[in-house]
């Protein structure tokens, strides 16, 4: 059989392509293992995601009625529909966990939406996933938000693996970096087993800045739609080079640690009038990982381009930053606007889906 283009993303390139969905149906079916062996190296999954999935299919009703049955509460209901497909995923994504030495394989589950602003309850959630699912595969999921830096520094520090999610500006991701060194360096275990990927969000970057680029209405303004997201994800890989160089990381180093490696998150186009690889073809480079949904796999498979670009046009990227300040678009801003919707969104998702588990709830106890 030939090679996959995501396997030679991987050998070729170094990236890791992962799959940005999760559901029952992928478990059950076999499409999850096909999806494996044709090269993807783990999966993300978020609140949104099990919302679609429980609420889009009959896959989850025998176990839901059970739970209904013995009086379980919805919320641990939710867990439970969700742990078990975590578990299952992680069995099948652990051979390439053990192949790779503990880089990939990795499963992800993201706490409670709800706890983005407590940084005590993400710490206290966090700890409790990772000791109920208790495999080296598992990634717990912290969103970069303020109160979320210090929960991932506790969590490095107890030597658990960690993924970063709703990462939106270059301030933040320098915060999750500085997260991320200072828990390895309160950590006295072996720092060789703590792994972690800093979901640094892409399309949505253009949604909002081609917002407010379409409202200032010039000619300079419009001629910038569809450059910020990419140009921003470059000057974040290059961030990531210049963090994890130096005498502070080489100590680490040393010591046994691994990179923080960029994962590539929201990676579909979003516009229609883009390119449907924008955000995939433009950011393939070593040590990084780009999680994608299934349309985004399939066109890649078709007509991705495989070569080194996440560094290239490097002053172009610099010069999009300040002709986007020149005309008044704060990036600061704009990464806080998204995050806030970020937050907002999966906790809205959470919320639709807890209410749909108690209508049907009603209806099996009916």
């Amino acid at each position: 059989m030939s090679e996959t283009k995501l396997q030679r993303l991987y050998q070729e390139q170094g990236q890791s392509p992962w799959l940005d969905n999760l559901k029952r149906g992928y478990i059950t079916s076999g499409e999850l293992k096909q999806r494996v062996e044709s090269g993807i190296r783990g999966i993300t999954s978020n609140p949104t995601i099990f919302a679609k999935a429980i609420e889009g299919a009959a896959d989850y009703d025998d176990q839901f009625r059970s739970l209904v049955e013995r009086r379980t509460s919805i919320d641990d209901a939710y867990w439970d529909l969700v742990i078990d497909d975590i578990l299952h995923a992680l069995q099948i994504l652990r051979p390439v966990h053990d192949e790779s030495r503990g880089e990939d394989g990795f499963v992800s589950i993201e706490v409670a939406p709800g706890l983005a602003r407590d940084t005590e309850g993400t710490i206290t959630a966090a700890r409790q996933l990772h000791e109920r699912i208790n495999q080296p595969n598992l990634y717990v999921k912290i969103p970069g938000t303020p109160e979320g830096i210090p929960a991932i520094r506790q969590m490095v520090s107890e030597g658990r693996n960690i993924n970063i999610t709703l990462i939106f500006s270059l301030t933040r991701y320098d915060d999750v970096i500085g997260a991320y060194l200072s828990g390895l360096e309160a950590y006295d275990g072996d720092l060789s087993k703590v792994r972690s990927v800093a979901s640094f969000f892409v399309s949505r970057v253009d949604t909002e800045v081609d917002r407010r680029l379409e409202a200032i209405g010039t000619d300079e303004a419009l001629g910038l739609r569809g450059q910020a997201a990419v140009a921003q994800a470059k000057l974040a890989y290059q961030l990531f080079r210049q963090r994890f160089q130096g005498g502070r990381w080489e100590e680490l180093q040393a010591r046994g640690a691994n990179l923080q490696r960029p994962l590539w998150a929201s990676t579909s186009t979003k516009n229609p009038d883009y390119d449907d690889l924008l955000y995939v073809d433009t950011l393939i480079g070593p040590d990084t990982v780009n999680t994608m949904p299934e349309q985004t796999i399939e066109a890649f498979e078709d007509h991705g381009t495989i070569a080194r670009t996440v560094d290239d046009g490097i002053h172009v990227a610099e010069g999009v930053f300040e002709r986007l300040e020149a005309i008044g678009i704060d990036m600061e801003d704009v990464g806080r606007v998204l995050e806030e919707e970020g937050v907002a969104s999966f906790s809205k998702s959470f919320d639709e889906l807890l209410s749909a588990l108690e209508r049907k709830s009603a209806e099996l106890s009916a």
